[in-house]
């Protein structure tokens, strides 16, 4: 799409470079920003052009950029990036079905940036579910030269809303190692096979045994479960259909998205539980 009101662009080499003048705004993949009109935007400030390394591996875990484009994170994932994977990193596994969870194409993932998806804060993003399945923490540029840093969860405050105030700059989403380490999985649903996701529900099992599971696409900002163990059916039932914020619209009804994710969740239970989950308490997997 021509958007007509952008009449500058500027390339952003260095941090200075970051400073919005009225009517600028970032621009990382673009994918959104190029998708529609954007009145009272009339500059582009390219954040590409700073050159930060995409992905880094670190003793604390993995540091993706937030101008690392989904591509590049899903090759990583699967052993096609000039990285290799830690050996004992098994929630890896999870980026390339996180990635499937977007409702794009391939050649979307070449453009569009994980920091994008994440700072546009739709309910369905899934870099918003891959970085809270996996405690991921956000690192903030602030336009006074300072930095913070704030759990990916709080970052995301309602649908098409963050923390962010002006001028601030998401600079990267550390995953950490503990969280990487864990056995992980992704469970999605929508009314369509194509369609938008109606409810995206994560579960980890960590190896102190501490289990988090997390709600996204069905609220309307990301919900995180902490359990000192794996819970018992009922208990995770209970606590994925307490959660507050299921909504409904045109793809799909609250009382439907929050039946759904207690299935989902259910479901990635079992998984993580193995052979010897009990079957002493009725699931709710039984009624999918």
């Amino acid at each position: 799409m021509d958007i007509t009101s952008v009449t500058g662009f500027r390339t952003a080499r260095t941090r200075d470079d970051l400073a919005l003048a009225p009517g600028e705004v970032f621009l990382g993949g673009g994918t959104w920003l190029m998708s529609e009109p954007q009145p009272g935007t009339t500059g582009f400030v390219d954040l590409t052009t700073l050159e930060w390394p995409a992905l880094e591996v670190r003793d604390e875990g993995l540091r993706i950029a937030a101008t690392c484009t989904i591509a590049t994170l899903r090759a990583w994932a699967e052993g096609r990036g000039p990285v290799a994977v830690p050996a004992d990193w098994s929630a890896v596994s999870m980026i390339p079905v996180a990635a499937d969870a977007l409702l794009a194409s391939f050649k979307i993932w070449n453009t569009a940036t994980v920091g994008g998806n994440v700072c546009r804060a739709f309910p369905v993003a899934a870099m918003v579910s891959l970085a809270v399945a996996l405690d991921g923490v956000a690192e903030v540029w602030a336009p006074d030269g300072r930095s913070h840093r704030l759990p990916v969860a709080e970052l995301v405050t309602g649908a098409g809303r963050t923390a962010l105030g002006p001028g601030e700059v998401l600079r990267a989403i550390e995953l950490p190692a503990h969280a990487l380490r864990s056995r992980a999985g992704l469970r999605k649903i929508a009314l369509a096979e194509l369609g938008r996701s109606g409810a995206v529900v994560t579960g980890r099992l960590d190896t102190d045994g501490a289990a988090v599971f997390t709600v996204t696409a069905a609220v309307e900002r990301p919900a995180v479960l902490r359990f000192a163990a794996l819970p018992d059916a009922d208990t995770l039932a209970a606590a994925v259909g307490g959660l507050a914020g299921y909504y409904s619209d045109s793809l799909g009804a609250a009382d439907w998205r929050r039946g759904v994710s207690v299935v989902l969740a259910a479901r990635l239970r079992r998984e993580l539980a193995g052979p010897s989950a009990d079957h002493d308490t009725e699931d709710p997997e039984d009624h999918a």
